[in-house]
């Protein structure tokens, strides 16, 4: 009879692979079952478009994850994982062919913001400059679980970390600032009146200055391969191919960990409606392009950038984000681009580009919206179709096919309007346990969300392990 693991881990996205890592630490018997046919989960690398053309098909720059607690105190870079930072970590153009950066340099970020706005600026992010280890960890856990490692930066944060970003906008008086900030708060895929959107704003501004918007070298499958690699290396084995429909399915072991959907879970380990009324949020139309050449943006900064934001305004980026709340197809969508290419030569052949962009629509959304996507791009890059070579588009149904945890193609695995940004997946102590004690839930449906940081996976292997040390 096959003696029982200690843990068993079901998806090889980032969260999954860093809680199988955590206890593999441990000295636990872990093993990952993962149903794709290669690991990676919202962190892999393909050839999507054309050969030598190497794409992200879900996350592509990772603040984030450079900056994360967990990935810092593992040796990934043993494992092969190396970041490459652009010279900008974000450029947000306008039409007048200027733009906002957002820079490692608090003061080159000001001073593209204009004179009205730039001291305005320089408050905002002051008092959590030289912080990140203690910021980071703080930001990046369970609110309402234990304390803060630094009280008082906390306590300052999270003043304006509730707030909604249109409100923290009102202390700029322009629209490039307003602009820049409103498309920070736009990665939580809310309108800005919604609660905590000035929090996510502000984290990402703040990780651009300390720690940086990089990309992995090779793209992000590097991430998950380093996990992996890791994981090997202290015994850990992993399964791919391996789709579970039932616990029954799975080896026995002490403690099953989900890093998949709530509702995913509840179906699997038969749980029933321990999940009801889950709310899943909009979804993107993601299309990712091989390039004859860099995108001719009209704004230098942009040339110059890892990612560049397109809105402009506060106003339409709020407007593009209620439209996809709302259910409405997109018209003037906002969005969000990545050209790794420019610092990684290893994306695409040499002369040519990988190019990575989405904008946001209603859950389930089933249309095209190439021709309003590549029409903003236009607008802001004249001549951008006549350097495609090839296009590989994918709406909510095909994102969903891609991965099961991106239920009706929401790649954030759940809503983050109202309270649901914070009390995911539902209101309980520990988010990561269950009604099962020996089945836990280890994705971005957990505290702190969604990200390629692996922090759902470090909460909840530490859970795991109260758990099974409480038993023995």
């Amino acid at each position: 009879m096959a003696s029982t693991l200690d843990a068993v881990v079901v998806g090889a996205g980032p969260n999954g692979l860093t809680a199988a890592v955590e206890l593999a630490r441990r000295g636990l018997s872990v093993q990952v079952f993962e149903a794709a046919g290669a690991i990676g989960g919202g962190a892999r690398t393909e050839e999507l478009t054309l050969p030598g053309f190497r794409h992200d098909p879900c996350s592509a720059v990772h603040p984030l994850g450079v900056g994360s607690p967990a990935f810092r105190a593992m040796p990934l870079d043993r494992h092969g994982l190396e970041w490459l930072h652009p010279e900008l970590p974000l450029a947000h153009p306008f039409p007048d062919g200027t733009a906002a950066v957002l820079a490692r340099s608090v003061g080159e970020t000001a001073a593209s913001l204009g004179a009205a706005d730039a001291a305005a600026y320089r408050r905002l992010v002051a008092p959590f400059l030289g912080r990140w280890d203690t910021l980071a960890p703080d930001v990046l856990r369970t609110q309402w679980l234990g304390l803060p490692r630094d009280p008082v930066t906390w306590a300052r944060f999270g003043l304006f970390a509730a707030r909604p970003a249109g409100w923290l906008n009102r202390r700029f008086r322009q629209d490039k600032a307003r602009g820049l900030f409103a498309g920070l708060a736009g990665h939580a895929v809310s309108p800005l009146t919604g609660p905590a959107t000035g929090g996510i704003a502000l984290t990402f501004a703040v990780a651009a200055h300390e720690v940086g918007w990089p990309a992995p070298r090779g793209g992000s499958q590097a991430i998950s391969d380093a996990l992996g690699s890791y994981l090997r290396e202290l015994g850990g084995v992993l399964h791919t191919g391996f789709e579970v429909k039932r616990l029954d399915d799975l080896p026995p072991a002490r403690a099953y960990v989900f890093d998949t959907s709530p509702t995913a879970l509840a179906r699997i380990a038969g749980l029933g409606n321990a999940y009801r009324g889950y709310r899943y949020g909009p979804s993107v139309f993601k299309i990712d392009y091989a390039l004859s050449g860099p995108v001719p943006w009209t704004a230098a900064p942009a040339r110059r950038a890892g990612t560049v934001h397109i809105g402009p305004t506060s106003g339409e980026i709020d407007a593009a984000l209620r439209a996809a709340v709302g259910g409405q197809d997109p018209s003037v969508p906002f969005l969000i681009t990545a050209q790794p290419s420019l610092t990684d030569p290893t994306r695409a052949p040499e002369g040519k580009h990988v190019f990575w962009v989405y904008g946001h629509v209603p859950n389930g959304w089933e249309g095209d919206a190439t021709e309003v996507i590549e029409r903003q791009l236009e607008r802001f890059a004249p001549g951008f179709r006549d350097l495609v070579l090839a296009r590989a588009t994918a709406g909510p149904p095909q994102l969903a096919a891609r991965n099961a945890n991106y239920v009706g193609g929401d790649f954030a695995c759940g809503t983050f309007s109202g309270l649901r940004g914070v009390l995911r997946p539902k209101l309980t102590r520990v988010p990561y346990t269950t009604a099962h004690p020996a089945v836990f839930l280890c994705s971005s449906a957990t505290p702190p969300g969604p990200g390629v940081h692996g922090m759902s996976g470090h909460h909840a292997a530490r859970t795991v392990w109260r758990r099974l040390r409480a038993d023995d």
